[in-house]
């Protein structure tokens, strides 16, 4: 019988209960992903199983490094770096302690908690315009806005402008109680959030009144040209292509631009295109224009959702399959005939 393989990570024994975790979760995680037993001795971590032991020791040593750098391995992280393992960019994997965005109210910092996130800041930072595609939770939104924080209080801008197309997901916008502005509002309430959250409500309210910060509903950007802003345009696979080209030709002197949306969720009536899909597919190689396509992997909230967005596309994978032989099947047929 084969003796087990043996790999020995060795860690500061300040770093231990970092590492290791509440309880040990994170080695029992690690335990579990790799099917491995992991013990530790002092500052020398041994890890005992099969095949999987130097993939179980690479991960670790990447969890390890993250910790020295002052990174808080929270549950998301963990999971990420092991699924990561297989992944050509494993070995950038350290630079998710890197780069912070900005601060919040409280302190809290606000950074890429994935390669693709951090890639996708990194466009920002690089571009005047720069299209986030990716499904719900990938940070898409949040990102960009605390990007236009930063630009605001660096004074790289003047103002910042938030928009939405005011598309209706089953209820319909003359049904809503209110005035205008009362109506668009549930529209344009997770900008107002983000905002409070890391702006604070008192500074919100205060350069809201000083139109140093607009939120608005697209409609209203027409007719505009906006320097010196920081825009960022969200739900924008609900744009239509007319608006979409309206949208971008507002653009004025040192501005920048950040454009989020997530393709599978379009809400535009059938038959309509998506003016997030037409610009991507136009836009992709024009000159100080980033594209980041975020996928499930970069998602950062509860891991319930990276499975459902999972479950949706191996869905969507298998009816666009029945298509493609249900075509092939009638082509099949008439050359029959």
């Amino acid at each position: 019988m084969d003796e087990p393989t043996r790999k020995v990570v060795q860690a500061a024994g300040s770093h231990i209960a970092s590492l290791f975790g509440k309880l040990d979760e994170n080695l029992m995680k690690l335990e579990r992903a790799f099917s491995v037993s992991i013990t530790n001795r002092g500052e020398d971590i041994l890890i005992t199983g099969g095949k999987n032991v130097d993939a179980a020791a690479a991960v670790l040593q990447k969890l390890l490094i993250l910790v020295e750098k002052g990174e808080a391995l929270t549950e998301q992280t963990v999971n990420y770096v092991i699924a990561a393992y297989e992944d050509d960019s494993f070995h950038e994997i350290e630079k998710l302690a890197d780069g912070v965005v900005c601060m919040t109210m409280h302190g809290r910092p606000i950074k890429a908690k994935t390669l693709g996130q951090q890639k996708y800041v990194e466009q920002i930072r690089k571009n005047t315009i720069v299209f986030g595609v990716g499904p719900a939770g990938t940070g898409k939104t949040y990102l960009a806005m605390a990007m236009a924080i930063h630009a605001f209080k660096t004074g790289e801008v003047n103002r910042i402008i938030l928009t939405r197309p005011a598309i209706e997901a089953g209820e319909k916008l003359g049904f809503l109680p209110g005035d205008l502005q009362q109506k668009v509002d549930p529209y344009l309430r997770p900008l107002y959030d983000a905002l409070h959250e890391i702006m604070g409500p008192e500074a919100f309210q205060k350069n809201m009144e000083k139109g140093a910060i607009e939120v608005a509903p697209l409609a209203y950007m027409r007719g505009r040209t906006l320097d010196n802003s920081f825009i960022v345009l969200d739900e924008a696979q609900n744009t239509t292509p007319e608006q979409m080209k309206m949208f971008l030709t507002r653009i004025g002197f040192g501005s920048k631009v950040v454009v989020t949306g997530d393709v599978t969720q379009i809400d535009l009536p059938d038959g309509k295109k998506s003016g997030l899909n037409e610009a991507v597919s136009l836009l992709t190689d024009v000159e100080d224009i980033g594209i980041s396509m975020l996928t499930n992997r970069d998602v950062v909230r509860h891991p319930l959702v990276q499975r459902i967005i999972k479950a949706y596309e191996k869905a969507d994978a298998h009816a666009q399959y029945k298509e493609k032989v249900k075509a092939k099947r009638v082509t099949l047929r008439k050359r029959m005939q």
